[in-house]
Parts: C-alpha cells; structure tokens; sequence
C-alpha cells in the first residue's frame, strides 16, 4: 500500500476534496518524517509543528465550496523568507533570534490558497551561496546521496522534497537558489518571470533578479503552487505579464505547447569551465525527446559570455549588503563577510553603469535568439558537490569561484527575467541526478510550463527516489 508522501501535491488536494484523507492526517504523518529524517537531510531550520496542527484543523472544517487544489497540502516556506510570528533566520548566526512582524506576501498567498507550513527551510546565508551550509542549521543534503549538498539558497526546501518531507516547497531564485537545489536532487524547480510573484511587502527585488518560485516533484504540481504564489500585488515594482486562461496548472496539464523552435547549447556563460559528460548527455538526452516529439532543436550560440562576469559579480556582491547589525557583522560565515567586504567598495555611479552595462549586454544577446521559443541547456557544470567542497576552499574568493564553475548558466536567466525551470532527466554513473534547464521567452510561462510537463513525460523519472522514501520512521526516533 502506498504512504500519503507517495502522493504528489494534487493527488493529497484531489484526496482531502473527496473526503478520503484530512489535512491533519497529512501534517502528522509529515511531522513524524521530519522528526526522523530532517536532521539527516538538513532540511529544516525550524518546525512549527503546534502551528501546522491548528491549521489544517481549521482547514479541515472548511466548506467545500471554499477549497482549491491545494487546500490542506503541507508545505514549508525558505527561511530567507519572511514568515510573522516564528523564527526566521535567513540562515545567520547574525539572525539567530529574529521573529518577523509580518508576513512576507507570497506566505500570505500560500496560506490563502490553503496549504499548511510544517516550518522553514533551511537556506544560505543571507541566500549569498549555491549551498547551505551555516551555522544555525546542519548542512542542507542531497537525498539521493548524502555526502553531496543539496545546493541552495533553497537547499533545504529541495532536501525535504527529494527526501518526502514534504510534496511541494517554496523557494527563492536571485542566480539559480531555486533551480540548483533542484537538478541536484531529481526535482522540478520553477523560476517564474520576473514580476509573477510579488516580492513584498518589504526590499524593491534586488534589481529585478530574485523572485520566489516552486520547488516540486512533478510540473504540475510546480504550476499550481505558481497558482497560489502568483496574486496580483499593488506596488510592485515589476509589471506582472498576463496569466494564462486557465491558469498555470491548466497549461501544465495540456503538456501540449505546438511545434516549437528550441535552441540548445551547452557552452558555460559565466566562466570558461569544462563540462560533466553526464550534463551534456542529459541535455542530448532531452534534445533528442523533444526532437523526437515534434519540435525543432537546433544548436546555438550561448545568448551571453563569460565576458559578463564583472558586471553580475559587482550586483551580487552589492546584493550581500543587507541590512546587519555593526555588533552582529562578527558573527556572519567568512564567505559573505568577504562578498560584503567588496559590495562596500562598490560606487552609487559604478552601480549604475554596471546595470547600465548589463542591460545593454542581456538586449544583445537575446535579440540573437530571438527566433527560438526556448533555450535548451545543463543548469550546472557538474551534476553534484560535495558536502564542505565549496568552503574547504582556502580564501572566500575561491570558495565564490568554485560556485561559478559549478553554476554557469542558471544565474543569467535572473539577468534577463526569463522564466526558467529544471527538469530531471538522467543520472550519473553512481544513479544520482542530473537535470537540464529550459527557458523561455519573458512572460511565457505557460508554454515554458507546457513544454517542461512534456519533457517530463518523456524521461520517465517522476516515480523514481533515493532509498530514504522508503525508510520507515524509528519508534525511538531523536532517543524519544
């Protein structure tokens, strides 16, 4: 017989609807996992079990006539976003104690579209590294193999996913923190165009780069948590392109975009690094599935260079410098005290020029492939890392060069605001996974959505998961 986290997000919705299961039941049978495996996979930083418990009571005595898809479907929000009420330490020691006022909007939206957080996630510090590993948390784990990192910022959200914590997770996406995670360890990870979903109610977006996005098993699953996410907000910044007739589930469910033209390349953007045999073979792999499913794939020139490198790496060291306490500043991990170090250096003017720069840089290079409806590529160089790789590195400067050439692409679909999402598709020699990344045009996510539901049909893998899916929770579990 099948366990409840064997169902994907809308089968546990679709089951609560029918009277076949309650939300309470969801949440106690998540928090037993969680109690016997979070530790083991890094996935939480802090578990509002009391919470959860009182919500999907209330969510369980709901009429029906006010449930959606997703009502009573445990979930968990990064904790680098802003939840009022519980603990939120965007994954610094600096933060350890801070319990917000408020709610950022997307954790509003979520609990209005009826699901129930089980707690946050654990993320990077201050959502500055392609990996969790801080001190307020245990380092954020691959399930698939637990000597390799989950990645990050969103790592722990993918961690309780891979690991069946959880069926869907929220995420953010400033240079790939949702899409990582998520090619590391066999998911769906959605980052929506930007302006789909709002990033208040406090910061003005960092530049337009990060936006909140989904973190899932399945597409559709990832397209209806993009449903609840994605309100219109007064105030943003960004003007929010249209949402699709039926929504972005209804475009996953058709999985039927039309014959589309698809530029595929596999060259690194933000560095000249070699690439892992297995990322190219995923993406030849996915190349050839949807060749095979009617579109024309043709390869292309990467839409941007290394040569762009400068200008993100000034943007993201001025990204670091949120706001911190001088008497905190000591406490913060050696890697953001040197990416702070070097945003303080950076000029209002420099600033501008730089964005400036960028933009023109970013028109040019899609202006080239202005023809093609989606851009096929790896979203890493190197399909996994070690757990401590990244920081064994001997200067902080090292460790920040080691996540470029781990990451080379993800981070330049940020630039341009394009919608972007992973897909797993192969495995390594040792069966862990490998995804690949497409992206589509700006404001097309339904078709980007359509397309990647394909995909997924077409690999095969929503079915697979690491051994610890199927490990049962321990009597003693914690020495209880």
């Amino acid at each position: 017989m099948a366990d409840l986290h064997d169902l994907t997000a809308l089968d546990q919705g679709a089951a609560i609807a029918r009277g076949e299961l309650t939300s309470a039941e969801l949440v106690e049978h998540y928090l037993t996992r969680i109690a016997a495996f979070g530790d083991r996979v890094g996935a939480f930083v802090t578990v509002t079990a009391d919470q959860a418990r009182a919500e999907a009571a209330t969510l369980d005595a709901a009429p029906p006539d006010a449930r959606g898809p997703l009502h009573g479907v445990p979930t968990a929000i990064k904790d680098l976003t802003m939840t009022a009420g519980v603990r939120t330490t965007f994954g610094s020691a600096a933060f350890a104690d801070f319990v917000p006022p408020v709610d950022a909007d997307v954790v509003t939206y979520l609990r209005a579209a009826g699901t129930v957080s089980l707690g946050k996630t654990t993320t990077s510090e201050l959502g500055a590294s392609c990996y969790a590993e801080t001190s307020v948390a245990p380092p954020a784990r691959n399930p698939w193999g637990l000597g390799n990192t989950a990645g990050g910022s969103s790592g722990g959200a993918a961690a309780a996913v891979a690991a069946g914590l959880v069926s869907v997770a929220q995420g953010s996406d400033g240079g790939g923190s949702v899409r990582i995670p998520a090619a590391i360890c066999g998911l769906v990870g959605y980052k929506p165009s930007r302006g789909v979903v709002s990033g208040g109610p406090l910061g003005f977006a960092g530049f337009g780069l990060p936006t909140h996005g989904a973190l899932a098993r399945t597409v559709t699953d990832a397209a209806a948590f993009l449903d609840a996410m994605a309100v219109p907000t007064i105030g943003e910044p960004y003007l929010a392109p249209p949402a699709p007739g039926g929504g972005y589930l209804g475009a996953a469910r058709t999985a039927a975009p039309g014959r589309l033209r698809i530029g595929r390349f596999t060259t690194p953007m933000l560095v000249d690094t070699p690439v892992d045999p297995a990322c190219v073979a995923a993406v030849d792999a996915a190349a050839t599935a949807l060749a095979g499913a009617g579109h024309e794939v043709d390869d292309v020139a990467a839409p941007l260079t290394p040569a762009m490198w400068p200008l993100f790496e000034t943007i993201w060291h001025v990204l670091s410098l949120a706001p911190v306490a001088p008497e905190r500043e000591s406490s913060l991990l050696p890697l953001t005290g040197y990416l702070r170090a070097r945003g303080a250096t950076v000029s209002a003017g420099q600033l501008m020029a730089v964005l400036g720069e960028l933009q023109t840089r970013v028109r040019e290079g899609l202006a080239r492939l202005a023809a093609y409806d989606l851009l096929l590529c790896p979203p890493l160089a190197t399909p996994q890392a070690a757990v401590g790789w990244f920081t064994s590195a001997a200067e902080p400067a090292e460790d920040f060069d080691r996540q470029r050439r781990f990451s080379p692409y993800c981070a330049v679909f940020n630039v341009t605001g394009q919608p972007s999402v992973t897909v797993p598709v192969g495995a390594t020699d040792d069966d862990l996974p490998v995804g690949v990344l497409l992206s589509g045009r700006y404001g097309d996510d339904a078709r980007l959505l359509a397309v990647a539901a394909q995909l997924e049909r077409l690999a095969g893998r929503v079915d697979r998961h690491p051994a610890i899916w199927t490990d049962a929770p321990s009597a003693t579990v914690n020495g209880v």
